[in-house]
């Protein structure tokens, strides 16, 4: 019996979309994220995608958990959880992510960071060695820390509010001369909207006891590490409050309230 155009088609797409994530499974230089950073503001927290899928798009990232339960931080193919009292915790393949963005972390440049007095400078510095503003780059800092401030969300209860909201009540968390891992992205301008544009970091410490959303930061003498990400994959929810959120709306000055 012949087969039908439609059986056809859907056959190609099938493969097509095997081909794609082979690809990105197979490529190191893929940025991986599921849903966007409006749609988590806008309170889109239900988990989409598991742990488990996640590791198998990147060893490296940054995100939170059903719910915003806390802060994600991945680095050396381990995943952890920093809970809302500031404490870390592994991450079990079953959990869910609403946000989150891995990659596999490859050094492309290696810097010494002699002194960055705050967040600020920090940033001054890695724009001075990234070649072009037009790519993604993947960022880890390892080192002894003279100050780190952070922060992590508590989890949240249906319905969900806005993420702006949930972050006025945020506990923060104050370390002083503390060895540990920065860990983050920098993202081209272009992404307004699907990602954070600019610099977002998380951090642990060496011990993996705690760590969080870095707000702030001192620090004398470290080493950064950079990735650089020159592909970028996008993974949106199959769920219905993402289809029924208005991403349309500019979230730049909550992003930022968020963020700092």
């Amino acid at each position: 019996m012949p087969i039908s155009k439609y059986l056809l088609a859907m056959i190609f797409f099938a493969i097509l979309l095997s081909g794609c994530a082979t690809h990105i499974q197979t490529n190191r230089d893929v940025l991986y994220q599921t849903s966007t950073i409006n749609a988590l503001l806008e309170g889109v927290y239900d988990g989409d995608q598991n742990f488990g899928k996640l590791r198998q798009y990147g060893d490296f990232g940054i995100g939170t958990f059903d719910a915003i339960d806390g802060e994600m931080i991945a680095f050396g193919g381990n995943f952890y959880q920093i809970k809302a009292d500031g404490t870390a915790h592994t991450v079990d393949d079953s959990m869910k992510a609403p946000f989150a963005v891995v990659t596999f972390f490859d050094i492309d440049k290696s810097i010494p960071i002699e002194n960055a007095e705050n967040y600020k400078r920090l940033g001054q510095i890695l724009d001075d060695n990234l070649p072009t503003k037009n790519i993604f780059y993947a960022i880890r800092i390892d080192g002894i820390f003279k100050y780190i401030k952070t922060r992590s969300v508590p989890k949240q209860n249906k319905p969900y509010p806005k993420l702006v909201d949930v972050v006025k009540k945020q506990p923060n968390f104050e370390f002083h001369n503390i060895e540990g891992t920065i860990v983050g992205f920098w993202c081209p301008s272009y992404v307004e909207g699907i990602n954070v544009k600019g610099y977002h970091f998380h951090f642990l410490t060496k011990d993996k006891k705690s760590g969080g959303h870095l707000l702030e930061c001192q620090m004398e003498k470290v080493k950064a590490e950079i990735d650089y990400t020159s592909e970028f994959y996008l993974a949106l929810p199959d769920n219905d409050d993402f289809y029924r959120v208005d991403l349309s709306i500019d979230k730049e000055k909550e992003l930022n309230k968020v963020e700092k």
